[in-house]
Protein backbone atom coordinates (compact mmCIF):
# COMPACT_ATOMS: atom_id res chain seq x y z
CA UNK A 1 0.00 0.00 0.00
CA UNK A 2 1.46 3.43 -0.70
CA UNK A 3 0.79 6.46 1.20
CA UNK A 4 1.67 10.07 0.68
CA UNK A 5 3.91 11.81 2.38
CA UNK A 6 1.19 14.41 3.37
CA UNK A 7 -0.74 11.32 4.89
CA UNK A 8 1.93 10.50 6.65
CA UNK A 9 2.68 13.69 8.61
CA UNK A 10 -1.04 13.94 9.48
CA UNK A 11 -0.77 10.60 10.72
CA UNK A 12 2.35 10.85 12.48
CA UNK A 13 0.83 14.61 13.99
CA UNK A 14 -2.42 12.87 15.41
CA UNK A 15 -0.84 9.56 16.87
CA UNK A 16 1.92 12.43 18.44
CA UNK A 17 -0.86 14.92 19.75
CA UNK A 18 -3.21 12.02 20.98
CA UNK A 19 0.33 10.35 23.05
CA UNK A 20 1.02 13.82 24.46
CA UNK A 21 -2.41 14.32 25.68
CA UNK A 22 -2.13 10.94 27.12
CA UNK A 23 1.30 12.21 29.04
CA UNK A 24 0.25 15.63 30.45
CA UNK A 25 -3.15 13.81 31.31
CA UNK A 26 -0.87 11.32 33.60
CA UNK A 27 1.16 14.06 34.31
CA UNK A 28 -2.19 16.30 35.99
CA UNK A 29 -3.83 13.02 37.25
CA UNK A 30 0.10 12.06 39.19
CA UNK A 31 0.19 15.52 40.13
CA UNK A 32 -3.05 16.41 41.59
CA UNK A 33 -4.10 12.53 42.89
CA UNK A 34 -7.25 12.53 41.29
CA UNK A 35 -8.02 10.20 38.96
CA UNK A 36 -11.87 11.68 37.65
CA UNK A 37 -11.25 15.21 36.41
CA UNK A 38 -13.45 14.91 33.95
CA UNK A 39 -17.18 13.22 33.44
CA UNK A 40 -15.55 11.92 29.81
CA UNK A 41 -12.63 10.13 32.36
CA UNK A 42 -15.19 7.88 33.67
CA UNK A 43 -18.89 8.81 33.23
CA UNK A 44 -20.33 6.45 36.10
CA UNK A 45 -17.02 7.28 38.44
CA UNK A 46 -18.15 11.21 37.85
CA UNK A 47 -21.77 10.52 38.54
CA UNK A 48 -21.37 9.22 41.74
CA UNK A 49 -19.10 11.90 42.59
CA UNK A 50 -21.63 14.42 42.29
CA UNK A 51 -23.96 12.43 44.91
CA UNK A 52 -20.68 12.22 46.90
CA UNK A 53 -20.15 16.17 46.51
CA UNK A 54 -23.80 17.32 47.54
CA UNK A 55 -23.87 14.72 50.33
CA UNK A 56 -20.61 16.46 51.89
CA UNK A 57 -21.58 19.93 50.94
CA UNK A 58 -24.83 18.64 53.28
CA UNK A 59 -23.26 17.39 55.78
CA UNK A 60 -21.06 20.41 56.37
CA UNK A 61 -24.00 22.69 56.30
CA UNK A 62 -25.74 20.37 59.25
CA UNK A 63 -22.52 20.55 61.09
CA UNK A 64 -22.67 24.42 60.75
CA UNK A 65 -26.22 24.34 62.02
CA UNK A 66 -24.70 22.45 64.99
CA UNK A 67 -22.55 25.01 66.21
CA UNK A 68 -25.65 27.58 65.48
CA UNK A 69 -27.71 25.53 67.39
CA UNK A 70 -25.27 25.11 70.65
CA UNK A 71 -24.30 28.75 70.85
CA UNK A 72 -28.22 29.00 70.70
CA UNK A 73 -28.74 26.55 73.33
CA UNK A 74 -25.94 28.26 75.46
CA UNK A 75 -27.38 31.41 75.23
CA UNK A 76 -30.86 30.08 76.09
CA UNK A 77 -29.27 28.59 79.19
CA UNK A 78 -27.71 31.83 80.05
CA UNK A 79 -31.22 33.34 79.90
CA UNK A 80 -33.17 30.84 82.05
CA UNK A 81 -30.35 30.36 84.85
CA UNK A 82 -30.88 33.89 85.06
CA UNK A 83 -34.52 33.48 85.44
CA UNK A 84 -34.13 30.76 88.06
CA UNK A 85 -32.15 33.06 90.01
CA UNK A 86 -34.69 35.95 89.93
CA UNK A 87 -37.53 33.61 90.84
CA UNK A 88 -35.36 32.42 93.82
CA UNK A 89 -35.00 35.36 95.30
CA UNK A 90 -38.65 36.50 95.21
CA UNK A 91 -39.60 33.38 96.34
CA UNK A 92 -37.56 34.58 99.50
CA UNK A 93 -39.01 37.82 99.34
CA UNK A 94 -42.46 36.63 99.39
CA UNK A 95 -41.79 34.26 102.49
CA UNK A 96 -40.54 37.41 104.54
CA UNK A 97 -43.74 39.36 103.01
CA UNK A 98 -46.14 37.20 104.39
CA UNK A 99 -44.78 37.08 108.06
CA UNK A 100 -47.36 38.84 109.89
CA UNK A 101 -44.89 41.03 112.11
CA UNK A 102 -43.67 43.26 109.54
CA UNK A 103 -45.31 46.49 109.12
CA UNK A 104 -46.80 48.10 106.09
CA UNK A 105 -43.67 50.21 105.73
CA UNK A 106 -41.75 46.87 105.49
CA UNK A 107 -44.43 44.80 102.70
CA UNK A 108 -43.63 48.43 101.25
CA UNK A 109 -39.84 47.94 100.88
CA UNK A 110 -40.40 43.87 99.75
CA UNK A 111 -42.50 45.19 97.12
CA UNK A 112 -39.94 47.48 95.89
CA UNK A 113 -37.72 44.21 95.70
CA UNK A 114 -40.17 42.48 93.93
CA UNK A 115 -40.99 45.24 91.46
CA UNK A 116 -37.42 45.32 90.34
CA UNK A 117 -37.27 40.83 89.77
CA UNK A 118 -40.56 42.26 87.82
CA UNK A 119 -38.71 44.19 85.57
CA UNK A 120 -35.36 41.68 85.37
CA UNK A 121 -37.77 38.93 84.41
CA UNK A 122 -39.36 41.13 82.05
CA UNK A 123 -36.06 42.19 80.29
CA UNK A 124 -34.65 38.80 80.23
CA UNK A 125 -37.46 37.05 78.28
CA UNK A 126 -37.39 39.91 76.00
CA UNK A 127 -33.50 39.50 75.19
CA UNK A 128 -32.16 39.73 71.79
CA UNK A 129 -29.24 37.27 70.11
CA UNK A 130 -26.21 37.91 68.49
CA UNK A 131 -28.28 38.81 65.05
CA UNK A 132 -30.36 41.18 66.97
CA UNK A 133 -33.56 39.34 67.20
CA UNK A 134 -36.05 38.68 70.37
CA UNK A 135 -35.08 35.12 71.51
CA UNK A 136 -38.05 33.63 73.10
CA UNK A 137 -40.83 35.47 70.40
CA UNK A 138 -41.06 32.39 68.16
CA UNK A 139 -40.98 33.06 64.65
CA UNK A 140 -41.38 36.64 65.66
CA UNK A 141 -38.58 37.48 66.18
CA UNK A 142 -39.05 40.91 65.02
CA UNK A 143 -41.87 41.61 68.25
CA UNK A 144 -40.45 41.35 71.67
CA UNK A 145 -42.06 38.36 73.66
CA UNK A 146 -44.35 40.46 76.00
CA UNK A 147 -45.43 43.77 76.81
CA UNK A 148 -46.67 45.59 79.70
CA UNK A 149 -50.69 46.00 79.99
CA UNK A 150 -51.96 49.29 81.30
CA UNK A 151 -53.73 47.32 84.14
CA UNK A 152 -49.82 45.54 84.99
CA UNK A 153 -50.51 42.75 83.27
CA UNK A 154 -48.46 41.08 80.65
CA UNK A 155 -49.35 40.00 77.55
CA UNK A 156 -47.23 37.55 75.29
CA UNK A 157 -47.08 39.18 71.59
CA UNK A 158 -44.83 35.82 69.91
CA UNK A 159 -46.37 33.11 68.56
CA UNK A 160 -45.56 29.52 69.25
CA UNK A 161 -43.53 28.44 66.37
CA UNK A 162 -39.71 28.14 67.50
CA UNK A 163 -36.97 28.49 64.75
CA UNK A 164 -35.51 25.20 63.42
CA UNK A 165 -32.34 24.19 61.52
CA UNK A 166 -31.49 21.15 59.90
CA UNK A 167 -28.45 19.20 61.40
CA UNK A 168 -29.02 16.43 58.90
CA UNK A 169 -31.13 14.62 55.97
CA UNK A 170 -34.60 14.16 57.63
CA UNK A 171 -33.95 15.86 60.94
CA UNK A 172 -34.32 19.89 62.34
CA UNK A 173 -34.08 20.43 65.62
CA UNK A 174 -35.54 24.12 67.14
CA UNK A 175 -33.00 26.82 68.11
CA UNK A 176 -34.89 27.45 71.28
CA UNK A 177 -38.16 27.99 73.24
CA UNK A 178 -40.81 30.20 73.28
CA UNK A 179 -41.23 32.28 76.06
CA UNK A 180 -45.22 30.86 76.13
CA UNK A 181 -43.51 27.13 76.48
CA UNK A 182 -41.02 28.24 79.47
CA UNK A 183 -43.36 30.38 81.32
CA UNK A 184 -47.15 30.20 79.95
CA UNK A 185 -48.47 27.04 81.14
CA UNK A 186 -47.10 27.41 84.35
CA UNK A 187 -49.88 25.88 87.03
CA UNK A 188 -51.87 28.53 88.94
CA UNK A 189 -52.05 27.43 92.34
CA UNK A 190 -54.76 30.18 93.33
CA UNK A 191 -57.59 28.50 91.15
CA UNK A 192 -60.20 29.03 93.67
CA UNK A 193 -61.87 31.39 95.27
CA UNK A 194 -64.12 31.66 98.96
CA UNK A 195 -66.49 34.35 99.54
CA UNK A 196 -68.66 34.52 102.42
CA UNK A 197 -72.46 33.90 102.41
CA UNK A 198 -74.10 37.38 103.87
CA UNK A 199 -77.83 38.87 103.76
CA UNK A 200 -77.78 41.95 102.94
CA UNK A 201 -77.36 44.60 105.13
CA UNK A 202 -74.85 42.10 107.17
CA UNK A 203 -71.13 42.76 106.41
CA UNK A 204 -68.59 40.71 106.96
CA UNK A 205 -66.53 40.91 110.49
CA UNK A 206 -63.46 39.13 109.03
CA UNK A 207 -63.61 37.37 112.59
CA UNK A 208 -63.92 34.13 110.73
CA UNK A 209 -62.44 33.26 107.81
CA UNK A 210 -61.53 30.62 105.10
CA UNK A 211 -58.79 31.35 102.64
CA UNK A 212 -58.99 31.38 98.81
CA UNK A 213 -57.66 27.89 98.58
CA UNK A 214 -54.18 26.41 97.33
CA UNK A 215 -54.80 23.73 94.56
CA UNK A 216 -52.40 20.93 96.40
CA UNK A 217 -53.02 17.75 93.75
CA UNK A 218 -51.83 19.06 90.22
CA UNK A 219 -54.03 18.16 87.52
CA UNK A 220 -55.66 15.38 88.95
CA UNK A 221 -57.83 17.57 91.55
CA UNK A 222 -61.52 16.86 90.97
CA UNK A 223 -62.90 19.90 92.19
CA UNK A 224 -64.18 21.50 89.76
CA UNK A 225 -66.74 18.43 89.40
CA UNK A 226 -68.81 20.01 92.41
CA UNK A 227 -68.54 23.72 92.39
CA UNK A 228 -69.28 25.61 94.12
CA UNK A 229 -69.21 23.89 97.39
CA UNK A 230 -70.88 25.29 100.52
CA UNK A 231 -68.70 25.27 104.19
CA UNK A 232 -70.91 25.76 106.39
CA UNK A 233 -69.95 26.03 110.37
CA UNK A 234 -72.04 23.93 112.74
CA UNK A 235 -69.88 24.74 115.75
CA UNK A 236 -66.41 26.05 116.34
CA UNK A 237 -64.97 23.14 115.90
CA UNK A 238 -66.97 21.52 113.22
CA UNK A 239 -68.48 22.22 109.95
CA UNK A 240 -70.37 20.35 106.87
CA UNK A 241 -69.25 20.56 102.51
CA UNK A 242 -72.07 20.11 100.59
CA UNK A 243 -71.63 20.31 96.81
CA UNK A 244 -73.58 21.96 94.01
CA UNK A 245 -76.03 19.54 93.78
CA UNK A 246 -76.55 19.54 97.63
CA UNK A 247 -74.98 16.39 97.97
CA UNK A 248 -72.81 16.54 101.45
CA UNK A 249 -69.29 15.76 100.82
CA UNK A 250 -68.03 16.23 104.23
CA UNK A 251 -66.61 12.42 105.03
CA UNK A 252 -64.72 13.08 101.79
CA UNK A 253 -62.20 15.17 103.85
CA UNK A 254 -59.86 13.97 106.47
CA UNK A 255 -61.16 14.65 110.01
CA UNK A 256 -64.42 14.28 108.61
CA UNK A 257 -65.50 17.78 109.33
CA UNK A 258 -64.36 18.73 112.65
CA UNK A 259 -60.95 21.18 113.18
CA UNK A 260 -59.19 22.49 116.28
CA UNK A 261 -58.39 25.97 115.76
CA UNK A 262 -55.67 25.61 118.38
CA UNK A 263 -53.59 23.56 116.97
CA UNK A 264 -51.29 24.32 113.81
CA UNK A 265 -52.62 22.62 110.82
CA UNK A 266 -55.29 20.98 112.49
CA UNK A 267 -57.90 23.67 110.92
CA UNK A 268 -57.41 22.85 107.45
CA UNK A 269 -60.26 21.79 104.77
CA UNK A 270 -58.50 19.06 102.29
CA UNK A 271 -61.46 19.02 99.51
CA UNK A 272 -60.71 16.84 96.48
CA UNK A 273 -57.42 18.85 95.28
CA UNK A 274 -57.57 22.04 97.06
CA UNK A 275 -56.69 23.24 100.38
CA UNK A 276 -58.72 26.15 101.98
CA UNK A 277 -57.04 26.70 105.76
CA UNK A 278 -59.85 28.40 108.63
CA UNK A 279 -58.78 31.55 110.29
CA UNK A 280 -60.28 33.51 113.39
CA UNK A 281 -59.91 37.04 114.02
CA UNK A 282 -61.23 37.53 117.51
CA UNK A 283 -59.86 40.80 118.36
CA UNK A 284 -58.09 42.31 121.20
CA UNK A 285 -58.07 40.69 124.40
CA UNK A 286 -59.24 37.18 123.27
CA UNK A 287 -56.79 34.78 123.28
CA UNK A 288 -56.05 33.16 119.94
CA UNK A 289 -57.98 29.96 119.03
CA UNK A 290 -60.51 30.29 121.49
CA UNK A 291 -63.79 31.34 118.96
CA UNK A 292 -66.99 30.66 120.68
CA UNK A 293 -69.67 28.68 119.19
CA UNK A 294 -71.64 31.59 118.78
CA UNK A 295 -69.31 33.58 117.04
CA UNK A 296 -68.84 30.60 114.55
CA UNK A 297 -72.14 28.72 113.82
CA UNK A 298 -74.21 29.28 110.93
CA UNK A 299 -71.12 31.04 109.28
CA UNK A 300 -71.45 29.62 105.44
CA UNK A 301 -69.13 29.83 102.48
CA UNK A 302 -68.91 29.48 98.85
CA UNK A 303 -66.04 28.00 97.62
CA UNK A 304 -65.45 27.70 93.89
CA UNK A 305 -63.50 27.98 91.06
CA UNK A 306 -62.49 31.22 89.92
CA UNK A 307 -63.72 32.33 86.45
CA UNK A 308 -61.63 33.73 83.82
CA UNK A 309 -61.17 36.88 83.35
CA UNK A 310 -61.72 39.38 80.39
CA UNK A 311 -59.80 41.98 78.90
CA UNK A 312 -61.73 44.07 76.00
CA UNK A 313 -59.98 47.17 73.91
CA UNK A 314 -61.09 49.08 71.21
CA UNK A 315 -59.55 49.99 67.69
CA UNK A 316 -58.19 53.52 67.98
CA UNK A 317 -59.61 53.89 64.84
CA UNK A 318 -63.34 53.64 65.19
CA UNK A 319 -65.61 56.52 64.49
CA UNK A 320 -67.27 56.49 68.01
CA UNK A 321 -66.67 55.68 71.36
CA UNK A 322 -68.92 52.96 71.98
CA UNK A 323 -66.56 50.43 74.27
CA UNK A 324 -67.35 47.00 74.85
CA UNK A 325 -67.00 46.47 79.00
CA UNK A 326 -66.42 43.54 81.54
CA UNK A 327 -67.06 40.16 80.72
CA UNK A 328 -68.89 37.46 82.03
CA UNK A 329 -69.34 33.76 80.86
CA UNK A 330 -73.25 33.18 80.62
CA UNK A 331 -73.53 30.16 78.79
CA UNK A 332 -70.50 27.72 80.11
CA UNK A 333 -71.25 24.84 76.90
CA UNK A 334 -71.15 27.49 74.47
CA UNK A 335 -68.11 29.45 75.67
CA UNK A 336 -66.14 26.04 76.15
CA UNK A 337 -67.06 25.06 72.34
CA UNK A 338 -67.00 28.47 70.97
CA UNK A 339 -64.63 30.65 72.14
CA UNK A 340 -61.29 30.19 70.58
CA UNK A 341 -58.43 30.55 73.45
CA UNK A 342 -57.00 33.03 71.05
CA UNK A 343 -59.86 35.43 71.63
CA UNK A 344 -61.68 37.35 69.36
CA UNK A 345 -62.35 40.16 67.67
CA UNK A 346 -65.67 41.57 66.94
CA UNK A 347 -66.30 43.90 63.38
CA UNK A 348 -69.29 46.09 63.29
CA UNK A 349 -71.53 46.85 60.24
CA UNK A 350 -74.50 48.65 58.94
CA UNK A 351 -77.61 48.48 61.13
CA UNK A 352 -75.51 46.92 64.51
CA UNK A 353 -74.78 43.68 62.20
CA UNK A 354 -71.49 42.19 63.33
CA UNK A 355 -69.22 39.60 62.67
CA UNK A 356 -67.18 37.39 65.12
CA UNK A 357 -63.57 36.12 63.69
CA UNK A 358 -61.27 34.35 66.17
CA UNK A 359 -57.51 35.62 66.49
CA UNK A 360 -55.11 36.94 65.13
CA UNK A 361 -57.41 37.99 62.52
CA UNK A 362 -56.52 38.20 59.00
CA UNK A 363 -58.10 39.44 55.77
CA UNK A 364 -58.96 35.58 54.72
CA UNK A 365 -60.58 34.95 58.53
CA UNK A 366 -64.30 33.30 58.13
CA UNK A 367 -66.73 34.55 60.73
CA UNK A 368 -66.99 31.91 63.87
CA UNK A 369 -70.71 33.87 64.07
CA UNK A 370 -72.48 36.53 63.63
CA UNK A 371 -75.89 38.39 64.66
CA UNK A 372 -77.02 41.98 65.21
CA UNK A 373 -76.65 44.50 68.08
CA UNK A 374 -80.58 46.12 68.86
CA UNK A 375 -79.98 49.92 68.56
CA UNK A 376 -79.91 50.99 72.56
CA UNK A 377 -78.75 47.48 73.70
CA UNK A 378 -76.42 47.78 76.47
CA UNK A 379 -75.13 44.18 76.32
CA UNK A 380 -73.95 41.91 73.82
CA UNK A 381 -73.35 38.19 74.06
CA UNK A 382 -70.54 36.78 71.94
CA UNK A 383 -69.48 32.98 71.79
CA UNK A 384 -70.84 32.61 75.58
CA UNK A 385 -69.57 35.19 76.97
CA UNK A 386 -72.04 38.36 78.10
CA UNK A 387 -70.23 41.64 77.62
CA UNK A 388 -71.39 45.79 78.56
CA UNK A 389 -72.29 48.02 75.44
CA UNK A 390 -71.50 51.65 76.40
CA UNK A 391 -73.27 52.77 72.94
CA UNK A 392 -74.23 51.85 69.74
CA UNK A 393 -70.99 50.86 67.77
CA UNK A 394 -70.94 52.11 64.26
CA UNK A 395 -70.35 50.39 60.67
CA UNK A 396 -66.43 49.83 61.09
CA UNK A 397 -65.97 50.06 64.74
CA UNK A 398 -63.79 46.87 65.81
CA UNK A 399 -63.61 45.58 69.16
CA UNK A 400 -60.99 42.84 70.19
CA UNK A 401 -61.69 40.75 73.49
CA UNK A 402 -58.96 37.83 75.45
CA UNK A 403 -59.61 35.46 77.99
CA UNK A 404 -57.54 34.54 80.63
CA UNK A 405 -57.79 31.07 82.29
CA UNK A 406 -57.51 30.75 85.96
CA UNK A 407 -55.63 27.71 85.43
CA UNK A 408 -52.23 29.17 84.57
CA UNK A 409 -50.54 32.20 85.13
CA UNK A 410 -47.37 33.48 83.55
CA UNK A 411 -44.74 34.62 86.44
CA UNK A 412 -44.96 38.09 85.41
CA UNK A 413 -48.25 38.37 86.24
CA UNK A 414 -47.99 36.57 89.85
CA UNK A 415 -44.93 39.13 90.35
CA UNK A 416 -47.35 42.23 89.32
CA UNK A 417 -49.97 40.77 91.58
CA UNK A 418 -47.85 40.37 94.93
CA UNK A 419 -46.47 43.53 93.89
CA UNK A 420 -49.68 45.35 94.68
CA UNK A 421 -51.01 43.39 97.22
CA UNK A 422 -47.46 44.43 99.27
CA UNK A 423 -48.42 47.74 98.19
CA UNK A 424 -51.62 48.27 100.03
CA UNK A 425 -51.67 48.76 103.30
CA UNK A 426 -52.92 46.22 105.45
CA UNK A 427 -52.20 46.79 108.89
CA UNK A 428 -55.72 46.95 110.95
CA UNK A 429 -57.67 45.88 108.07
CA UNK A 430 -59.11 42.65 108.14
CA UNK A 431 -60.07 42.14 104.71
CA UNK A 432 -56.53 43.51 103.38
CA UNK A 433 -54.96 41.15 105.98
CA UNK A 434 -56.81 37.92 104.09
CA UNK A 435 -56.05 39.30 100.94
CA UNK A 436 -52.65 39.70 101.70
CA UNK A 437 -52.77 36.18 103.10
CA UNK A 438 -54.16 34.60 100.03
CA UNK A 439 -51.72 36.26 97.51
CA UNK A 440 -48.72 35.93 99.16
CA UNK A 441 -49.41 31.98 99.58
CA UNK A 442 -50.70 31.88 95.57
CA UNK A 443 -47.48 33.50 94.50
CA UNK A 444 -45.27 31.34 96.28
CA UNK A 445 -46.64 28.39 94.74
CA UNK A 446 -46.92 29.71 91.24
CA UNK A 447 -43.34 31.01 91.32
CA UNK A 448 -42.24 26.99 92.88
CA UNK A 449 -44.22 26.31 89.78
CA UNK A 450 -42.75 28.29 87.46
CA UNK A 451 -39.14 27.50 88.75
CA UNK A 452 -39.58 24.34 88.03
CA UNK A 453 -41.47 24.85 84.54
CA UNK A 454 -37.89 26.62 83.63
CA UNK A 455 -35.78 23.94 85.02
CA UNK A 456 -37.47 21.60 82.72
CA UNK A 457 -37.02 23.58 79.72
CA UNK A 458 -33.74 23.77 80.71
CA UNK A 459 -33.42 19.47 80.97
CA UNK A 460 -34.77 19.89 77.70
CA UNK A 461 -31.91 22.38 76.41
CA UNK A 462 -29.72 19.95 77.76
CA UNK A 463 -31.50 17.06 76.04
CA UNK A 464 -31.28 18.70 72.52
CA UNK A 465 -27.53 19.22 73.35
CA UNK A 466 -27.28 15.98 73.93
CA UNK A 467 -28.96 15.06 71.24
CA UNK A 468 -27.02 17.22 68.78
CA UNK A 469 -23.82 15.88 69.66
CA UNK A 470 -24.77 11.93 68.77
CA UNK A 471 -25.87 13.85 65.54
CA UNK A 472 -22.45 15.33 65.34
CA UNK A 473 -20.57 12.21 65.69
CA UNK A 474 -23.10 10.51 63.27
CA UNK A 475 -22.15 13.50 61.21
CA UNK A 476 -18.31 13.09 61.37
CA UNK A 477 -18.90 9.26 60.65
CA UNK A 478 -20.30 9.25 57.35
CA UNK A 479 -18.28 12.03 56.20
CA UNK A 480 -15.43 9.75 56.67
CA UNK A 481 -17.45 7.84 55.10
CA UNK A 482 -18.15 9.71 52.14
CA UNK A 483 -14.18 10.99 51.49
CA UNK A 484 -13.10 6.99 51.86
CA UNK A 485 -16.15 6.13 49.05
CA UNK A 486 -14.46 9.75 46.97
CA UNK A 487 -10.99 9.15 47.39
CA UNK A 488 -11.65 5.14 45.86
CA UNK A 489 -13.25 6.55 43.11
CA UNK A 490 -11.62 9.87 42.18
CA UNK A 491 -8.40 9.39 43.41
CA UNK A 492 -5.40 7.78 41.75
CA UNK A 493 -3.76 4.60 42.90
CA UNK A 494 -0.24 6.28 43.24
CA UNK A 495 1.97 3.19 41.89
CA UNK A 496 -0.24 2.55 39.13
CA UNK A 497 -0.06 6.36 38.23
CA UNK A 498 3.66 6.35 38.28
CA UNK A 499 3.67 2.93 35.84
CA UNK A 500 1.12 4.85 33.36
CA UNK A 501 3.26 7.85 33.51
CA UNK A 502 6.44 5.98 32.61
CA UNK A 503 3.79 4.61 30.02
CA UNK A 504 2.57 7.37 28.00
CA UNK A 505 6.54 8.89 28.39
CA UNK A 506 7.57 5.51 26.38
CA UNK A 507 5.05 6.14 23.84
CA UNK A 508 5.28 9.58 23.06
CA UNK A 509 9.52 8.71 23.09
CA UNK A 510 8.48 5.91 20.59
CA UNK A 511 6.17 8.28 18.59
CA UNK A 512 9.29 10.94 17.75
CA UNK A 513 11.88 8.47 17.36
CA UNK A 514 9.45 6.58 14.79
CA UNK A 515 8.31 9.94 13.13
CA UNK A 516 12.12 10.98 12.95
CA UNK A 517 13.03 7.27 11.20
CA UNK A 518 10.28 7.00 9.26
CA UNK A 519 10.13 10.44 7.73
CA UNK A 520 14.15 10.42 6.67
CA UNK A 521 13.32 6.90 4.48
CA UNK A 522 12.52 7.58 0.50
CA UNK A 523 12.71 5.12 -2.48
CA UNK A 524 16.60 6.55 -3.41
CA UNK A 525 17.38 4.67 0.27
CA UNK A 526 16.14 1.27 -1.87
CA UNK A 527 17.79 2.42 -4.73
Amino acid sequence: MRISTQQYFEASTAKYQSNYSSLIKAQDQTTSGVRVQTAGDDPVAAARLLMLQQQKDMLAQSNGNISTLKNAFASEESVLSGIQDALQKASEVALAAGNIGISDADRKAHADTIGAIQDQVLALLNTKDASGNYMFSGSKTDTPPYSRNNDGTYTYQGDETPLTLKVAENLSMSMGDTAKTILEGSGNTGRTQTTRVLTPPDVDDYKVTVSAGLITAGTTNNFASGQPYSLKFISSTQYTVTDSAGKDVTSEIQGNGTFDATKEGASTVNLRGVKFDIGFNLGEGVLPGTPSDDLVKDREFTLALKPDSFSVSRTPSNSTTAQLTGGTVTDQAAYASTFPNSGVVIKFGAGGAYNVYAQPYTADSKAIASDTLATGATSITVAGVELGVTSDPADGDSFTIGATSSKSENVLDTLSHLRKVLETPADGKPAAQKELKDVVARSIGNLANSKMQVDQVRGSIGARGNALDIQADQNTSLGIANDSTMSSLGNIDLAEASINLSLQQTMLQASQLAFVKISQLSLFNKM
